[in-house]
């Protein structure tokens, strides 16, 4: 007879917290993933860098449509944006992640890192960062996130 395993662990929590984006070329709708990882939790500090990350890469006018989430909605951000005229923030209504193509980003990352049991953060960190990257080239998946939320694809 078969025997309930027993899975015994440390009790850390450690974590990556992840911010992405993804983008589509107005003329020719090429398609892309930025994303950056971090050890600590997003505050607006670290949404503020990934903006300034996006207009380093990202040539024209940029609209970044994004939850309201406190980090997105913060003081820094606010007064970044206010600044820079090439950024337009453009918010999802209140809860409605099914209109964020990001969150099939992300379940397909969930996916891929499913069953993992990675040794500390740093090896977290590289198997997020890989599922990322993988994601990043598999153009069709990266339509299909897009397609699946209903936003006209520019």
């Amino acid at each position: 007879m078969g025997k309930t395993p027993v899975v015994r662990h440390l009790g850390r929590h450690d974590r990556v917290s992840a911010i992405s984006a993804i983008s589509v070329s107005p003329r020719r709708k090429r398609l892309n993933l930025y994303f950056q990882l971090h050890l600590r939790n997003i505050r607006q500090q670290q949404a503020r860098d990934f903006l300034r990350h996006l207009l380093r890469h990202l040539r024209g006018h940029i609209y970044l449509l994004w939850d309201g989430g406190p980090p997105h909605t913060g003081r820094l951000v606010r007064d970044f944006a206010r600044r820079v005229r090439r950024l337009h923030l453009v918010r999802f209504p209140g809860y409605a992640p099914e209109l964020n193509p990001d969150e099939g980003i992300w379940k397909l990352a969930k996916g891929m890192l499913a069953n993992g049991c990675p040794c500390d953060s740093a090896e977290l960190l590289a198997t997020v960062s890989e599922a990322l990257l993988r994601i990043r080239h598999c153009r069709k998946n990266l339509r299909a996130c897009i397609r699946h939320s209903g936003l006209p694809f520019f």
